[in-house]
C-alpha cells in the first residue's frame, strides 16, 4: 500500500514503481510467457528446419557429384593414355653386361640387336708437378708469376696443341701473399669459366698440386704457359714447375693422364665421344659406357609390352571405379530402407548408361579387334570390364591392330578407337556446358535461392517472434494494472 491521502484512505501504488518490481515477461500475468513464446516460435521456424535440411542433401548431392567428377577426370587420363600413339611405341632396352655398357631407349625405337664392344674410355687430361727435395706441404710458397691457360687437344706426339674452338687463353696472375700450392689452388678453382680444376695432392713424396680438365675427352686437353716472376723461365723451380708445354720445350710438371675420347664398337662400327655417353649413334638408344671389355655385350631393344598392358590395367581399374562409385551412390538399399546421395538422379543414371554404351559398342577402327572381348577385356553383368590375361596377351602380339583400335580419331559412330571414343566422352561430360557442369550448377543455385529462403524466413520469424514479445509485455503491463486495482479496492472494503 501506499502512503494515505488527504482522505487518510490508501492510494494504489504507481504502476511504474510496481512494473519495476518485475524481473521477466510472464510475471505480472502469472502465465509463462517465455514457454509459450518459445513454442510459438518454434511452430514458426519448422519450415526453416526443413530448408535446413533439403539445404544438407544439396551438399550431399554436390559432394557426390564431386566424387563423380573426379572419378571422370581419372577416367578420361587413362583413355587419353590408350588414344596416344606413343603409349603402343613404348619400348625397353636391355645389355648383356650392364657395368660395360648401359643402356636406355625413347619411344618409338624400333626393336634391333646390337654387339657393343668397349676399347676405352673417356679420360681427362691430369697434370702433376713434381715432388721436391725437400717436400712441401701446401703451406709452401712457389713463386709469383702469371699462368696462362689454354683449353684444346695435344697431337698424339705432343708436338702440337689445337686450341679447342670458342675457348678463350684464361690468365691468372699469381701475385704476393697468394703463391702457396693451396692459395694457388683456390684461384684456380675460383676462376670463372676456366675448364680446368686444382687440388693438392699429399703422398710420401710431399704436396704436389695437381690440374685436371673438367671435361672428359681428347678436344678438352690443356696446356700451360708459365711467366715466372723469378725471371728464369721453365726450370724445375718457382712457378714454372706448373709449366706443361712440350710443344715449345717446357714439360716441367708431368701428365699421368692424357684426354682421351671413349671408343666402342657397334656391330663392327667404330664410334667415339668425347664423354662415356653414346646418345645419337643409335636412333632412340643411349648407351653408357662402364668398363673396357675383351669382348661384345649384347643389347637388345624391343616393344614394352609390360608398359602397354599396364596402360590397359590402368583403364580398366579406373573404369570400374567410376562404375561402381555411381552403382553405389544411385543404388537404393532395402534392408535399411536408404537411398543413396544420388539415387533417382537422372543425370548419374544417364552417365551409367553411356558408360555400358561405349564399352559395348563395337569399331571398325581395326580390321583385327572389333570389340573389347576380342583382345579380352569383358563387360560384366553389373556393368564393371574383366580382363583375361591370355586373351590380352595375344592381342599385345598385334600391337600395330592394338593401337588402331585404341588411337583411331574418327567421329563417326563405330568409326574411332575405343581411346579415343571415351576420351571424347569424358570432355563431353566434363565441359563448360557438359552434363556434370550443369548439374552442378543447377545443385549451386538451388542451394543459393535456399539461403536466401532461409534468410526471409529468419526475417520473418524475428518479425513474429517481436511482436508476441511486445504482446506478452502489454498483457503483463495490464494484468499488473488490474492486479494493483483488485488490490486497492479489496482494502478499501475492509476498511468500510
Amino acid at each position: 500500500m501506499g502512503p494515505a491521502g488527504p482522505t487518510g484512505r490508501s492510494k494504489p501504488l504507481p504502476l511504474e514503481t510496481f512494473m519495476a518490481t518485475l524481473s521477466s515477461i510472464g510475471i505480472g500475468s502469472g502465465i509463462d510467457a517465455n514457454a509459450i513464446i518459445t513454442q510459438l516460435v518454434a511452430i514458426e521456424r519448422q519450415p526453416i528446419d526443413r530448408l535446413k535440411t533439403a539445404a544438407s542433401d544439396l551438399d550431399t548431392t554436390l559432394s557426390a557429384f564431386g566424387k563423380v567428377q573426379s572419378n571422370l577426370d581419372a577416367l578420361r587420363n587413362a583413355s587419353r593414355t590408350l588414344a596416344e600413339a606413343s603409349t603402343w611405341q613404348a619400348a625397353k632396352a636391355s645389355s648383356g653386361d650392364a657395368t660395360a655398357v648401359g643402356v636406355t631407349v625413347s619411344s618409338g625405337t624400333s626393336p634391333g640387336s646390337y654387339a657393343v664392344q668397349v676399347n676405352n674410355l673417356a679420360t681427362a687430361q691430369m697434370n702433376a708437378m713434381n715432388a721436391s727435395v725437400p717436400p712441401l706441404t701446401s703451406a709452401s710458397t712457389i713463386g709469383q708469376g702469371t699462368l696462362r691457360i689454354d683449353i684444346g687437344r695435344w697431337a698424339d706426339d705432343l708436338s702440337g696443341f689445337t686450341p679447342k674452338d670458342g675457348s678463350t687463353t684464361v690468365d691468372i696472375v699469381i701475385g704476393p701473399g697468394e703463391d702457396s700450392l693451396a692459395q694457388i689452388s683456390a684461384k684456380i678453382n675460383n676462376t670463372a669459366g676456366l675448364g680446368v680444376r686444382a687440388s693438392v695432392v699429399n703422398d710420401a713424396g710431399g704436396a704436389r698440386l695437381v690440374l685436371q680438365s673438367r671435361s672428359t675427352g681428347a678436344d678438352n686437353g690443356f696446356r700451360v704457359q708459365v711467366v715466372d716472376d723469378d725471371g728464369v723461365a721453365n726450370d724445375d723451380a718457382g712457378l714454372s714447375r706448373l709449366a706443361y708445354d712440350p710443344q715449345n720445350g717446357a714439360a716441367v710438371s708431368t701428365r699421368p693422364q692424357a684426354g682421351r675420347n671413349a671408343s666402342a664398337t657397334i656391330n663392327g662400327l667404330p664410334v667415339e665421344s668425347a664423354t662415356n655417353q653414346f646418345s645419337n649413334v643409335i636412333d632412340g638408344v643411349s648407351l653408357t659406357l662402364g668398363k673396357v671389355t675383351t669382348s661384345a655385350v649384347d643389347v637388345t631393344v624391343s616393344r614394352d609390352n609390360d608398359a602397354m598392358r599396364a596402360s590397359i590395367n590402368t583403364f580398366v581399374s579406373t573404369y570400374n571405379d567410376l562404375v561402381k562409385l555411381l552403382r553405389d551412390q544411385t543404388k537404393y538399399d532395402a534392408t535399411s530402407k536408404v537411398g543413396g546421395p544420388l539415387q533417382g538422379d537422372r543425370t548419374a543414371i544417364a552417365i551409367l548408361g553411356q558408360l555400358r554404351q561405349a564399352m559395348s559398342a563395337g569399331t571398325t577402327a581395326s580390321s583385327v579387334f572389333a570389340r573389347l572381348s576380342d583382345i579380352g577385356l569383358g563387360l560384366q553383368t553389373d556393368g564393371t570390364l574383366k580382363v583375361t590375361g591370355t586373351k590380352l596377351d595375344a592381342a599385345l602380339g598385334n600391337v600395330d591392330e592394338l593401337q588402331k583400335f585404341f588411337t583411331t580419331a574418327n567421329d563417326t559412330a563405330g568409326s574411332g578407337g575405343l581411346g579415343y571414343s571415351v576420351r571424347k566422352l569424358m570432355d563431353g561430360l566434363l565441359g563448360s556446358d557438359g552434363s556434370i557442369s550443369s548439374r552442378q550448377e543447377g545443385l549451386r543455385k538451388l542451394k543459393t535461392a535456399n539461403g536466401d529462403r532461409q534468410q526471409a524466413l529468419e526475417d520473418r520469424v524475428s518479425g513474429v517472434e517481436k511482436r508476441l514479445r511486445a504482446q506478452y509485455q502489454a498483457l503483463d503491463t495490464n494484468m499488473a494494472r488490474l492486479s494493483s486495482l483488485q488490490n486497492y479496492v479489496s482494502q478499501q472494503i475492509q476498511k468500510w
